[in-house]
């Protein structure tokens, strides 16, 4: 085993904020994983590449594999700026790349970045595409973040992610378990498109609006909340289910949103609750963490069943990137890093594909 890695993570998210990228240590200690994160920037979408991004899903089959060639080696280029401007020691690229399709009905999963056009551009040894191998395998591809909640952040009871989309990680019985919950911030971005602001600051507006009941009920009689897990959600069944609802509303900006906001921390309560025990903790990462209103919400929803943590801004920000650089590490290892208590699939999986630089 290498005594200490040294890896860049980047990160792209259904949130479309822009390319995470997280430049980490990782070592054991007494058989116990650590890490630190040594720097960390995000690199912002341009809105037209975000447009274009949010779109993906749209393209041609050749479009979209000119997208995948075009994204890898923006990422590249950003990785490289990265290390050099830093004066880095890199032993690998750990990329997520962003998801454009995933729908599991289809057995089918896909983040665009391609692998070896990332390693070119990067100069670098890239480890990418986390996420097909379980799928072959039956499982839903996600969430995969719970393999550094479990290795890495064992100190929490749970830890629930605020992205684009709200997941939460936590043990059953000895084993690790884990699933899509609902849109988070996906949900309060398509909300606020149209006063052209890509966030609700603290959840000021949020907090100023007031529930719209026949909203919060549509929103809460969707069947996906019905489902056991292992599940997961994409942009697509947002777009498909969600959307509409949102679009026959009449209600204002701000009812909209104070009414997004306790939908999403009813069903996070809904979901977590019943797994409580004692004393329990639990730490929030993700752009939703700094959604004071949200955060409230949650706690208001959870009572005293579980008491909510917010960690530094570096690990709200930086969570994922992380965790995908902690993944290639146990990729390089060999040790499992896909868990299928996680996702469902017939057994746990090492995943990732390796791409070295020409």
């Amino acid at each position: 085993m290498k005594e200490t890695y040294h890896v860049l993570g980047l990160m792209s998210g259904t949130s479309l904020d822009g390319l995470d990228m997280a430049y980490c240590s990782f070592w054991k200690e007494s058989g116990r994983w650590c890490f630190s994160l040594n720097k960390s920037t995000c690199i912002e979408y341009t809105p037209d590449f975000q447009e274009k991004l949010k779109r993906s899903i749209e393209l041609s089959a050749l479009d979209l594999l000119l997208l995948n060639n075009e994204f890898g080696k923006w990422m590249g280029e950003q990785a490289k700026t990265f290390i050099n401007e830093n004066q880095l020691e890199v032993d690998f690229v750990s990329s997520h790349g962003h998801t454009v399709f995933h729908q599991i009905d289809k057995e089918l999963t896909y983040q665009i970045g391609a692998g070896q056009t990332l390693a070119n551009a990067a100069g670098q040894k890239v480890i990418c595409d986390f996420r097909t191998l379980d799928v072959t395998l039956g499982g839903q591809g996600a969430p995969l973040v719970p393999i550094g909640d479990e290795l890495l952040f064992s100190d929490y009871d749970f830890c629930l992610n605020l992205g684009g989309i709200s997941n939460a990680s936590f043990r059953i019985n000895g084993m690790r378990q884990a699933f899509d919950i609902s849109p988070a911030n996906m949900l309060l971005s398509y909300i606020l498109k149209s006063t052209g602001n890509s966030f609700d600051d603290e959840g000021k507006m949020a907090r100023s609006g007031k529930l719209v009941e026949p909203l919060w009920n549509a929103l809460n009689a969707l069947g996906f909340y019905q489902q056991s897990f292992p599940k997961s959600l994409g942009y697509e069944w947002f777009r498909d289910e969600m959307k509409p609802l949102i679009d026959d509303s009449h209600a204002s900006i701000e009812d909209q949103l104070h009414t997004a906001v306790h939908h999403i921390a009813f069903q996070i309560s809904e979901s977590l609750k019943p797994y409580a025990t004692a004393n329990n903790k639990m730490l929030v990462t993700g752009g939703g963490a700094k959604n004071l209103f949200l955060i409230e919400m949650i706690q208001h929803y959870l009572d005293n069943s579980i008491m909510v943590v917010i960690p530094e801004t570096s690990v709200i920000d930086f969570k994922e990137a992380i965790v995908f650089a902690f993944m290639g590490v146990l990729r390089s290892e060999g040790e499992i890093n896909c868990l299928s208590s996680v996702t469902g699939a017939s057994k746990d999986s090492t995943s990732g594909v390796i791409f070295y630089p020409w």
